[in-house]
C-alpha cells in the first residue's frame, strides 16, 4: 500500500509560571484595557442584527446566554477583534450562518450548547483560529460536515513535532524518536502515528518526564469549570509532573467529603457519576511531592430542571376577598415563575399581581376571576406546570333565620335564647346588653349557632338584648326583652345572713387593721410591702367605700360556704348559684349592714353658675344628665361583659377556663417568655418622652383602688406566707416559671378592691352583680394628677399663705431658684427607705414619687400652674384667689388636652388612627367618658414594651452628667435623687434627648421590668409584666379573642387564624405552647405581640381600643377645650400654640434649648431651637377689659403712634414705603399696600417707592427721582 510515514505528536507540559492569563480561566488581568465584559444575560433578546457590537473593540467577554435568541445575522460580531469569551448557550438558535463569527480573530472560548442547532456549515468556525474551547452539546445535530474543525488547530490536543527546524529531534526509519540534549520543555505526552495512502494508525500515549533534577509539582492539565446536567456524569481532568512523580488528591470546599461511591479518582482526573445537587460546588486538585504542593480548582455547576417546592392549592373564596397562591420552585439556573389563566395570559385589567416570590395575588376577587390558573416554573432546562382552580362565591349579607323572642325567667334559673342567621361568609353571632358586648364566662355562653345561654339569672340580667349577626359585608341587628321574675319565699342562705355579716365585718376589719399595722408601723421589708404601702389609699372616703365592698362580697362568700356545708339545707347535687342564695330582702339587708347603701351621696349640681364655667375636682357634674359619668370613685366602664369563672367574681385562672381543656398558664411564665436580655433597638423617629408622656397621662386618667388588706380574710394570715387563693389573696404560681431560680412557689398578689354592688348608684341593692373595680381618679384629661381628684386633696395642695390661686411649693432649687414640690407629711413614708433619703413629694397623685421621670413631670406642671396663675393675677389684679386658681387650672387642663391630642396621639396612632379618631364634632352628653376597664388594665399598659433598661440623665450639651445614668429600677421610688443629683433638668433632657426603645417582637420586655424592680433594695423583685396579666384576670378582662370580634377583626378558631395580625410564626407557636387554645389568650400579652400597623406604634386591636377610649374622653367632656363657649375664639387660638417644649422651657430649672417637637428625635445641636424661638401662649387675651378706659379712649381727640409721636384726628402719614396710617377716633389704623405684578421681567425697587418699577418704561409719577 505504499511506504509508511512515521510522525510524532506532542502535548507540552503547561508550566504554572507560564502564560497564566490564558491557561487559568479564573484569572484575568483586570488592569488590562481589554478586560471589558458586557453582561446581557437573562433578557428577552430574540435577534442579534449585523454589526451590533461594532464600536466595542475592547470587549473581552460577551454574555448572551439565557435569552430567547433565534437568529444571529451575518457579521453580527464584526469589530470584536479582542473578544476572548462568547457565551450563547441556553437560547433558541436553530442555524448559524457561515459568516456568523467573522472577525472574532482572538476568540478562545465559544459556548453554543443547549440550543436548537440542527446542522453546521463547514465554514462556520473558519475564522476562529485561536479557539481553544468549543461547547456544542445538547443541540439537535445529527451530523457534522467534514472539515468543520479543520482550521481549529488550537483545539487539537496533539500537535505534530517540527522535525525540520529542531535539530535535537530525530526519527529513525523504524519510527524511533530520539531527543538529544533533553530539556524540561520536552516533558509531556507523546504519541506515534503511522500514516500512508490507506489511512493512519496511532500508538498509545507515552509520558516523558524530565527528571534529571528534583522538581516540585507542576500541572500538565488543570481542571476546568464544568456545567453538567443532574443525573449525568463528567470528568474533571487533572495531570501533573514533577520529580518525584506528584501524588494527586482531590478535596471539596467547606470541608465536604468526596462520595467514594460516585467520585472516582483516575490517573487523568476525577470521574463524577450520577451527578446530584450535592455535587454543586468547588473541587480542588492537589499535586504534591517531597518538594512542594500545587493546587488548581474548578467548579462543578450542576444544572437542575425546575422542581416545585411549594405548590398552590384549589381555593374557594368569597367575592371581594383577597386570594393568594404561593408557588415556589427550585432549580439551576433558577426558574422563573409564570402564571397563566385558562392557557392564556393573566387579565390585564383587575387586581392580579405576581410578586417577586412567585406568589399570585388577587386583591378583590370577582366572579370573572373564576377559572383554572396554571403556575409554570420555566428555565432553559424545561418547564414544570401545576394547575389550580379558583371558585368565587357571591357575597351574601347576614340574614336572620330565627329571631329571638321576648321571654321571662325566674331568678336563679338558666335560660337559652335562640338567634340564628345565614350569609356568605357565615355570620358571627354576638349579643349585647345595654350597649356592652356579652363574652364567654361563667355567666354567659354563646354557642356556634348563636344561642345565648344565661346562667343563674338575676335582676341585673333583666333588660333588652341585641342579637348581632356580622360578616365581612355588614351586620344585621334584632333585639328582645328578658324579664326576670322573683321567687316568693325564703332562699337557702337567708338563715345565715346575720351571722355571716357579723363574721365578715370582724374578719375584714381584722385583716385591714393587721395590714395597716404591718405597713405603717415599720419600714417595708419586701417589694410587695413597698408597693402595698405606696398604693394604699390615703382618703378616708376611699377606704370606707373599699371596706364596704369587701364586707358585702365576703358575706356572700360565707353564706355560700355555709349553704354548701349542708348544715340545714340539702342542695341535692345542684350546682351553686348566687341569685338563689339569698332573697332580695336579705340582700338589701347585707348591703345596709356592710355600709354599701350609706356610701357616697349623689352629687349636687345645683350651683349652675360654677358648673357652667369650672370643673368639680372629683369630676362630678361634668355631664349634667349623668353627673357621675367620668367622676372619681366610680366603677370602671366596660366594653365587654366581665369574664369571671363563676360569672360573678371568681377570676379566670382559678380552674379550667370555660370550654377549655387546659388551665391558663401562670402569668409569671407568660412574662418570662417575652422578657430577655438583648441590645435595645433605638426608635429613629421618636424620643423617650413619647412613652413617659403616656405614663404621666395614665396617672391623670385612672388609678385602681387596691386591696385594703394583704392578709386573707379567712384567718388573717399574710398573703405573702400562703399560696392559696383565698380573698383577697390571688397569688401567682412561680413553680417552673422563674428564671431566677427562687424557691418560692408563688408571688404575692392581692385583688383590687370591689365596688359596692358593682358601683350601681341605686340606694337599694336587690340582686348580685358581677364584680367591678373602682377608679379613684377622674376620667377626664383635667390635670387631676396635678390638682387631686377630690375637694379635700385640692385644698391640701393649695397655698393658703398667699391668696393668689397658687399651689404649695417646696424649697427652691438653688441654681435656678425655682421651687420643688413640697414634701408629703403623714405616716412613715416609703420614699425615705434610708436615713439620708428625703420624704416623698406631695402632688395631686401620690404616684408622682414612683419614678424620677414622673417626679420631674409633676414638678414641671405644678410650676406651670403657678406661672400661669401669677401672670393671670398680674393681668387681672381685681380677681380673687379662687378665680385665679380655677382659670389657671382650666388653662393647664386645656394645655394637657392639646398636647395629648395634637402632638402625642398622632405619633402613637399615626395617620390610620388619626383618621379613625376623626376631628372634633362637639360635646355629646350621651357619651360616657368613663375609663374602660380593659383600657386601664391592659391597653394603656402598652408603654411597658417601650421602657428602656437604662434611665438617661443628660447635661446642657446632652452629655452624661457626672453622677451617671441609672438602671431603670434604681430610678424607682427615689425622689431624693432630684435633690442630690442635679434637679429635674438632667431627667427631662434624658426624655427628649434620647431615642425611644423600638418594640421588637422578639424582645418585648426588659428584665428590668420582670426581674429587677426594687431588687436594689429588696431580695425579691416585682415582675411588672406578670402583675399586669394577673390584674387582668382579677378584673374579669375577657380574652383577646373576644376583643377581636368587638373590633371587627376575624374570629379565631385556631392559632393560624391570628396570622394577619401576628405574622411571626414563632410568636404564634409560643402562644400555642402557653395557652393551648386561642380563645384563652390574655388580652395584654396578645396586644403587645400584634404586628404594628405601619406608621403607628400599635397593632390593630390596640388601635381599636385606643380610638374608642380617646373618642369617649373627648366627645363626652363638656369642658373639652375646643367645645364652643369653654374658651373664647381668641383664647382657643392661643391655647393651640401650647407645646410640651414650651412648658419645658418655662418651667425647667435652666433648659435653654429644645427641639421643635420634643416627641420627635432630633440631632443636637443643629436641630435644636433656642427657647426664644418656641411659640408661647399669650395670656393677655385672658385680661378683663375695663369699660371706663375704653370710653376714655373713644373721647380722645388724637392718637399716639408706635414711636410715641402725637397725631391729630384724621391725620395721614407713611409709616414705611408700603404702609399708610391714619388717626381715627383715637385709634391708629395702618394699611399695607399690595403691589400688582410688574409688566417687565426685571423690575427694580427704587428708594421712596413701594412697588418695583420698570426703568425701560419710565418712572412712576410719584417716584422721588421725578419729583
Amino acid at each position: 500500500f505504499g511506504p509508511m510515514c512515521f510522525c510524532w505528536a506532542f502535548i507540552p507540559s503547561l508550566q504554572a509560571s507560564g502564560n497564566n492569563g490564558r491557561m487559568q480561566s479564573t484569572y484575568y488581568n483586570r488592569s488590562s484595557p481589554f478586560y471589558v465584559p458586557r453582561d446581557l444575560r437573562f433578557n428577552r433578546i430574540r435577534e442579534i442584527p449585523g454589526s451590533a457590537f461594532k464600536k466595542l473593540k475592547n470587549l473581552n467577554t460577551l454574555l448572551l446566554n439565557n435569552n430567547h435568541i433565534r437568529k444571529i445575522s451575518r457579521n453580527a460580531f464584526e469589530g470584536l477583534e479582542n473578544l476572548l469569551y462568547l457565551y450563547l448557550y441556553k437560547n433558541e438558535i436553530h442555524a448559524l450562518d457561515k459568516q456568523t463569527f467573522k472577525g472574532l480573530i482572538s476568540l478562545e472560548h465559544l459556548y453554543i450548547h443547549f440550543n436548537q442547532l440542527e446542522m453546521l456549515q463547514p465554514e462556520t468556525f473558519g475564522d476562529l483560529l485561536r479557539l481553544e474551547r468549543l461547547f456544542l452539546h445538547n443541540n439537535k445535530l445529527s451530523k457534522i460536515p467534514a472539515g468543520s474543525f479543520s482550521n481549529l488547530d488550537s483545539l487539537k490536543r496533539f500537535h505534530s513535532l517540527d522535525l525540520e527546524d529542531n535539530t535535537r529531534l530525530n526519527v529513525f526509519d523504524d519510527g524511533t524518536l530520539m531527543i538529544r540534549n533533553t530539556r524540561e520543555s520536552d516533558q509531556g505526552v507523546y504519541q506515534c502515528m503511522a500514516r500512508n495512502s490507506a489511512g493512519e494508525a496511532k500508538t498509545q500515549s507515552a509520558m516523558l518526564r524530565y527528571s534529571s533534577l528534583p522538581a516540585k509539582p507542576s500541572f500538565v492539565i488543570q481542571p476546568q469549570d464544568t456545567e453538567v446536567l443532574i443525573g449525568t456524569s463528567t470528568t474533571l481532568e487533572c495531570m501533573a509532573t514533577g520529580h518525584p512523580q506528584p501524588h494527586i488528591t482531590w478535596t471539596r470546599d467547606n470541608g465536604l467529603e468526596l462520595d467514594g461511591s460516585r467520585h472516582v479518582a483516575t490517573s487523568s482526573g476525577l470521574y463524577l457519576q450520577n451527578i446530584t445537587q450535592w455535587d454543586h460546588g468547588r473541587f480542588t486538585c492537589h499535586a504534591n511531592n517531597s518538594h512542594g504542593t500545587v493546587e488548581a480548582a474548578a467548579n462543578i455547576i450542576v444544572q437542575v430542571p425546575p422542581q416545585f417546592t411549594v405548590t398552590p392549592k384549589d381555593q374557594v373564596v368569597l367575592e371581594e376577598h383577597a386570594v393568594e397562591w404561593l408557588c415556589e420552585a427550585d432549580g439551576n439556573p433558577p426558574p422563573v415563575i409564570v402564571w397563566t389563566k385558562t392557557g392564556g395570559q393573566l387579565p390585564v385589567e383587575g387586581q392580579h399581581t405576581v410578586l417577586s416570590s412567585g406568589t399570585l395575588r388577587i386583591d378583590r376577587a370577582a366572579q370573572h376571576d373564576q377559572g383554572q390558573y396554571e403556575c409554570q416554573a420555566v428555565s432553559s432546562l424545561g418547564v414544570k406546570k401545576v394547575s389550580v382552580q379558583l371558585t368565587v362565591k357571591p357575597k351574601v349579607l347576614a340574614v336572620f333565620t330565627q329571631l329571638p323572642q321576648d321571654t321571662s325567667v325566674e331568678v336563679g334559673k338558666n335560660i337559652n335564647i335562640s338567634c340564628h342567621a345565614q350569609g356568605e361568609p357565615q355570620p358571627i353571632i354576638t349579643w349585647n346588653k345595654e350597649g356592652v358586648q356579652i363574652t364567654e364566662s361563667g355567666k354567659f355562653h354563646v354557642d356556634d349557632e348563636g344561642t345565648l345561654t344565661i346562667y343563674d339569672a338575676g335582676f341585673p340580667d333583666q333588660g333588652r338584648y341585641e342579637c348581632v349577626a356580622r360578616n365581612s359585608f355588614g351586620l344585621a341587628v334584632t333585639n328582645m326583652f328578658l324579664t326576670v321574675t322573683a321567687i316568693q319565699g325564703r332562699q337557702a342562705g337567708d338563715d345565715f345572713v346575720e351571722s355571716s355579716i357579723l363574721d365578715a365585718v370582724q374578719r375584714v376589719d381584722s385583716a385591714i387593721n393587721s395590714t395597716r399595722r404591718h405597713l405603717f408601723s415599720q419600714k417595708p421589708h419586701t417589694s410587695s410591702d413597698l408597693l402595698a404601702q405606696f398604693h394604699y389609699p390615703r382618703d378616708p372616703l376611699i377606704v370606707e367605700m373599699a371596706r364596704s365592698g369587701e364586707i358585702f362580697e365576703h358575706t356572700l362568700q360565707l353564706i355560700r360556704e355555709r349553704v354548701k356545708q349542708g348544715l340545714t339545707v340539702d342542695l341535692e347535687g345542684k350546682e351553686f348559684r348566687y341569685n338563689d342564695l339569698v332573697s332580695p330582702r336579705s340582700l338589701s339587708l347585707i348591703a345596709n349592714l356592710s355600709g354599701c347603701t350609706a356610701r357616697r351621696p349623689l352629687p349636687n349640681c345645683s350651683d349652675r353658675c360654677f358648673h357652667a364655667k369650672y370643673r368639680a375636682h372629683d369630676g362630678t357634674c361634668n355631664n349634667l344628665q349623668q353627673p357621675t359619668w367620668g367622676a372619681a370613685l366610680t366603677a370602671f366602664a366596660r366594653l365587654l361583659q366581665p369574664a369571671y369563672q363563676d360569672g360573678i367574681c371568681a377570676p379566670r385562672g382559678l380552674g379550667l377556663p370555660v370550654g377549655s381543656r387546659q388551665p391558663l398558664p401562670p402569668p409569671r411564665l407568660v412574662a418570662t417568655v417575652w422578657a430577655r436580655a438583648a441590645a435595645v433597638t433605638p426608635d429613629h423617629s421618636y424620643t423617650r418622652m413619647l412613652m413617659h408622656w403616656g405614663w404621666f397621662l395614665e396617672h391623670d386618667l385612672d388609678h385602681t383602688v387596691p386591696a385594703l388588706s394583704t392578709a386573707r380574710f379567712s384567718d388573717g394570715r399574710p398573703c405573702s406566707s400562703v399560696c392559696t387563693k383565698d380573698p383577697p389573696c390571688f397569688p401567682m404560681n412561680t413553680r417552673h416559671a422563674d428564671p431566677r431560680g427562687t424557691h418560692a412557689p408563688c408571688k404575692v398578689f392581692a385583688r383590687s378592691s370591689p365596688a359596692c354592688a358593682s358601683g350601681r348608684p341605686s340606694a337599694t341593692v336587690d340582686s348580685v352583680y358581677a364584680r367591678e373595680q373602682i377608679n379613684q381618679q377622674t376620667a377626664y384629661i383635667d390635670g387631676s394628677n396635678v390638682y387631686g381628684s377630690s375637694e379635700r386633696e385640692s385644698q391640701a395642695l393649695r397655698d393658703p399663705s398667699v391668696p393668689r390661686g397658687l399651689l404649695r411649693t417646696g424649697f427652691p432649687w438653688p441654681p435656678s431658684g425655682k421651687p420643688l414640690l413640697p414634701f408629703s407629711t403623714g405616716p412613715p413614708t416609703e420614699c425615705a427607705r434610708q436615713e439620708q433619703d428625703s420624704p416623698c413629694f406631695l402632688a395631686g397623685d401620690h404616684r408622682a414619687n414612683e419614678h424620677l421621670a414622673l417626679t420631674a413631670m409633676h414638678t414641671l406642671w405644678f410650676r406651670e400652674h403657678n406661672r400661669v396663675a401669677t401672670e393671670l393675677s398680674a393681668l387681672n389684679p381685681h380677681w380673687e384667689g379662687n378665680t385665679v386658681y380655677q382659670e389657671a387650672r382650666k388653662i393647664v387642663g386645656a394645655e394637657l388636652q392639646h398636647i395629648t391630642y395634637s402632638h402625642w396621639l398622632p405619633k402613637v396612632l399615626g395617620d390610620p388612627g388619626t383618621r379613625m379618631l376623626r376631628g372634633y364634632r362637639g360635646y355629646n352628653p350621651n357619651v360616657n367618658a368613663g375609663i374602660i376597664n380593659s383600657f386601664a388594665t391592659a391597653a394603656f399598659r402598652f408603654g411597658h414594651t417601650f421602657i428602656n433598661p437604662i434611665f438617661y440623665r443628660l447635661n446642657a450639651t446632652l452629655g452624661e452628667i457626672s453622677e451617671g445614668h441609672l438602671p431603670f429600677h434604681k430610678a424607682l421610688f427615689s425622689p431624693s435623687r432630684i435633690i442630690k443629683e442635679g434637679g429635674i433638668d438632667p431627667v427631662l433632657r434624658g426624655l427628649f434627648g434620647v431615642a425611644a426603645k423600638w418594640r421588637a417582637p422578639s424582645y418585648l420586655l426588659s428584665p428590668e421590668l420582670t426581674q429587677r424592680l426594687f431588687s436594689a433594695t429588696y431580695s425579691a423583685a416585682v415582675d411588672s409584666a406578670a402583675t399586669i396579666i394577673q390584674r387582668g384576670r382579677d378584673h374579669g378582662i375577657p380574652p383577646y379573642a373576644d376583643f377581636r370580634v368587638f373590633c371587627n377583626l376575624t374570629s379565631v378558631k385556631n392559632f393560624e387564624d391570628l396570622q394577619n395580625e401576628i405574622k411571626d410564626s414563632e410568636i404564634r407557636q409560643k402562644l400555642r405552647k402557653l395557652y393551648g387554645s386561642p380563645g384563652d389568650i390574655d388580652l395584654w400579652p396578645a396586644l403587645m405581640v400584634e404586628d404594628l400597623i405601619p406608621g403607628t406604634r400599635v397593632g390593630p386591636t390596640l388601635m381599636c381600643l385606643f380610638v374608642t377610649q380617646f373618642q369617649r374622653l373627648r366627645d363626652g367632656d363638656r369642658f373639652w377645650y375646643e367645645n364652643p363657649g369653654v374658651f373664647t375664639p381668641a383664647q382657643l387660638t392661643q391655647l393651640k400654640q401650647a407645646s410640651l417644649g414650651r412648658v419645658l422651657c418655662d418651667n425647667g430649672d435652666s433648659i435653654q434649648q429644645v427641639q421643635a417637637d420634643v416627641f420627635v428625635k432630633a440631632e443636637y445641636p443643629q436641630d435644636y431651637l433656642s427657647c426664644s424661638e418656641i411659640p408661647k401662649v399669650d395670656l393677655r387675651v385672658w385680661q378683663d377689659c375695663c369699660i371706663n378706659k375704653l370710653e376714655a379712649r373713644l373721647r380722645q381727640a388724637g392718637c399716639t403712634d408706635v414711636k410715641g409721636v402725637p397725631r391729630k384726628a384724621e391725620e395721614r402719614w407713611m409709616k414705611e414705603d408700603c404702609t399708610h396710617c391714619i388717626c381715627e377716633s383715637g385709634q391708629v389704623t395702618c394699611v399695607v399696600e399690595i403691589c400688582p405684578p410688574a409688566p417687565c421681567p426685571s423690575p427694580e425697587l427704587v428708594k421712596g417707592t413701594c412697588c418695583p418699577v420698570c426703568r425701560d418704561r419710565g418712572m412712576p409719577s410719584d417716584s422721588p427721582e421725578k419729583r
